[in-house]
C-alpha cells in the first residue's frame, strides 16, 4: 500500500542529528500481510456458509461432473479403429451415404437370407463390373438386412491405391491372406466375402458376361474346411450391366501395373465420372443353401482332389442359378 509522502518522510530541518531514519516500509508490509489473511479467512468462511460442510482445516471439495459411461463418450480423439483396421464410425458414414444408392439407384432385391447361418460363415459369389459394385452391395445387403458386419477380402492391389485401400481397409475389406480368413471365421465367428474368380471376374468383356470363370485352385475350401465353417453361395444378378467393359487394353495395363484396365460404357456416356458412377441396373441376389463339408477342422492337410470337387460343385451351382435367374427376369433395369 501506498502512503502520503508527508506522512512517510521527515524533513531535515525537524530530525535531530544523529538519530537513525525511522524505517516507513514496514507498515505497509505488516497492512498487507493483515489484509491478505483476512482476506483468506472470509473466503474459507464463506465457502463454510455456502454449505461446502467443511470446517477449519478441512479441504474444501469443489463440485465434480459426474462421471459419464466411457461407452457412451463421443470422444473424437479416442479411435474406433479395431484389430483388422475396420472402423464403425466409417461404416456408419458409409451405410448413410450408400443407403439410397443400395435402395433407390440399385433397388435390391434379395432371396434367401434367411439361410446365412449363425456363427462364422464363408459367402461365396459371382463378380463382376470393372470397378466391381457386387461386394458393396452385398456388404450393405447383410449389414443393414441381418446386422451382422461382413469382412471383405479383395486382392492385395486395392491395398496399394492411395485412398481407395485405407478406406476399403476401414470399410471392413482385408487382404485376401488365408490366415485373415482362418481367424475370422474360426477364431471370431465371423461373416467373411470371398469372390474365387478374382480379378478375373470384373475383367470380364459385356460379351462374356455371366459366364463364370474358374475358382481358383479351390482355396476357399480348404479354408472353410479348415476352419469348420459351411461356405455360402451367393449368386449375385445386375453387376454386369452396372458398369460393363467393352474391351481391355492388356499392354497399358501390364505398363501400370495393374491387373487389367478396362474401357467401360460409362466412360463413353459419362467420360471421366465414367469411373466412378454405374448405371442403374437392377440387382437381384439370391442365397444358395449352405454347404457343410463334414471333416474335422484345422488340419494341416485336406485331400486335394476332394476340395477341387467341392469348389467346382460351388461354382457350378452359382453358375446354374445364375441361368435360372436370368430366364425369369424381364428387363435389365427392372428386373
Amino acid at each position: 500500500m501506498e502512503q502520503d509522502d508527508s506522512d512517510s518522510k521527515q524533513s531535515p530541518s525537524n530530525r535531530t542529528p544523529g538519530t537513525p531514519r525511522t524505517p516507513t516500509a514496514t507498515p505497509a508490509i505488516r497492512l498487507d500481510a493483515a489484509e491478505l489473511l483476512n482476506q483468506e479467512i472470509t473466503l474459507e468462511e464463506a465457502l463454510n456458509q455456502a454449505g461446502s460442510g467443511a470446517g477449519h482445516g478441512e479441504l474444501v471439495q469443489l463440485p465434480q461432473e459426474e462421471p459419464r459411461n466411457p461407452d457412451a463418450l463421443d470422444d473424437r480423439r479416442r479411435s474406433d479403429v479395431n484389430e483388422w483396421g475396420r472402423s464403425e464410425h466409417m461404416r456408419e458414414i458409409a451405410r448413410r451415404v450408400y443407403d439410397p444408392i443400395y435402395k433407390h439407384w440399385f433397388r435390391v432385391e434379395w432371396e434367401g437370407l434367411e439361410k446365412i447361418p449363425e456363427g462364422g460363415a464363408l459367402l461365396v459369389a459371382n463378380h463382376a463390373a470393372a470397378i466391381p459394385s457386387d461386394a458393396p452391395v452385398i456388404m450393405h445387403g447383410i449389414e443393414t438386412e441381418l446386422n451382422r458386419p461382413v469382412y471383405g477380402l479383395a486382392d492385395n492391389f486395392f491395398r496399394t491405391i492411395p485412398v481407395v485401400g485405407t478406406i476399403w481397409n476401414r470399410l471392413g475389406g482385408l487382404p485376401a491372406h488365408p490366415d485373415n480368413a482362418y481367424r475370422l471365421l474360426r477364431e471370431q465367428d465371423q461373416l467373411v466375402l470371398v469372390f474365387p474368380e478374382g480379378t478375373k471376374g470384373p475383367s470380364k468383356t459385356y460379351s462374356e458376361r455371366y459366364q463364370l470363370r474358374r475358382f481358383g485352385r479351390g482355396g476357399f475350401v480348404e479354408i472353410a474346411m479348415r476352419a469348420g465353417v459351411p461356405v455360402v453361395p451367393i449368386a449375385v444378378v445386375g453387376a454386369e450391366e452396372s458398369m460393363p467393359t467393352l474391351f481391355r487394353v492388356p499392354s497399358i495395363a501390364r505398363a501400370l501395373g495393374v491387373p487389367y484396365l478396362p474401357v467401360t460404357a460409362n466412360m463413353l456416356v459419362a467420360g471421366p465420372l465414367g469411373l466412378v458412377s454405374y448405371f442403374p441396373s437392377k440387382f437381384k441376389l439370391k442365397v444358395l443353401d449352405p454347404v457343410h463339408f463334414d471333416v474335422p477342422a484345422d488340419r494341416d492337410r485336406y485331400s486335394r482332389s476332394r476340395v477341387m470337387d467341392e469348389s467346382e460343385a460351388i461354382r457350378d451351382r452359382i453358375q446354374a442359378a445364375l441361368y435360372t435367374m436370368l430366364r425369369e427376369r424381364r428387363s435389365v433395369w427392372f428386373g
